[in-house]
């Protein structure tokens, strides 16, 4: 499989950003949520807002999408779920379950979700004669360790520290000698960088604190507790230069008006190895090289 597919995209693992916002609803950041390709296998990382027209964007064919992962259930990373699951259902994946695994209380969360949808799903059986095997969710509460093994590829979620949100899970998805490193949302991680080590590419969350502070106009309690519970330009810098990937990448950029001025140069600090801004629709391709293609279709070579 691994050669076929090297045949057809000159890559083995692509990662595709569809969002890397947060809660704030601005147009230039979706929230946030990762494609991942590999082996024939389509897995999605989170499904914050805007996640199924991401999708559309990409033409993802729907009915490959059967495996979705998340990293814990802060709304913003869970409110384009439904969309993705109903309109997947309505739209390309008629006869396909979907498959979900995530923290403590996701087979919860998706129960009641059915029963909220449960009028809608009722009357797309009766009246749209839509294939009810495509509206079956079939989700899983896991802990760290290999949760997901198809085609070769090959996903294990490491629990990482966000607390008081808890678990919060990372992933490392594995194929063919390749591997990319999801962080989640996390403060700085020893653990990460344990399992992160050897790793291609590390798509980590960041928050710039000053940006923060500045917005506020004061250092408030709240305020510093959600700087606590997440990585500063400069931890991920430390995360990076322990792990060594061949290319590090920033999403889930908090605040979202955050520019490469106000993340890159203090990354700086503690990290001199390859570096990108992430955006929506970014594209990093996993090979012998490893290739970031943005929007516009530039090519760069980290």
């Amino acid at each position: 499989m691994a050669e076929k597919n090297r045949a057809a995209n000159d890559w083995d693992i692509r990662i595709t950003l569809l969002g890397t916002g947060v809660p704030t609803p601005v147009m230039e950041r979706f929230g946030p949520s990762t494609l991942i390709e590999a082996g024939g296998e389509i897995l999605l990382f989170d499904a914050g807002r805007g996640a199924m027209q991401r999708l559309y964007q990409l033409k993802t064919p729907m009915k490959k999408l059967r495996a979705m992962f998340l990293t814990h259930l802060h709304s913003d990373h869970t409110v384009g779920l439904p969309d993705v699951w109903l309109t997947g259902w309505l739209t390309g994946r008629p006869e396909t379950p979907l498959h979900v695994w995530g923290p403590r209380g996701t087979k919860a969360m998706m129960t009641y979700l059915e029963l909220a949808y449960q009028y809608d799903i009722r009357i797309r059986l009766y009246d749209d004669r839509t294939p009810p095997e495509g509206v079956v969710v079939l989700a899983e509460d896991i802990a760290e360790g290999v949760i997901y093994e198809r085609n070769g590829v090959k996903v294990t979620a490491i629990e990482v520290d966000h607390a008081p949100i808890s678990p919060a899970f990372g992933y490392r998805i594995d194929y063919a000698g390749r591997s990319a490193v999801i962080s989640g949302d996390t403060r700085f991680s020893e653990h990460l960088i344990e399992h992160a080590q050897g790793a291609d590419v590390i798509i980590h969350e960041v928050i710039s604190a000053d940006l923060m502070r500045a917005r506020a106009g004061r250092n408030t309690e709240a305020l510093e507790a959600v700087i606590a519970h997440h990585t500063t330009p400069e931890q991920a810098g430390e995360v990076f230069s322990k792990a060594q990937p061949k290319l590090a990448v920033y999403t889930h950029i908090i605040p979202v008006s955050s520019t490469e001025k106000d993340l890159i140069p203090q990354t700086r600090k503690t990290y001199a190895g390859p570096l990108e801004m992430g955006e929506d629709l970014m594209a990093i391709e996993i090979g012998d090289k490893v290739i970031v293609r943005r929007r516009d279709n530039m090519k760069k070579e980290a």
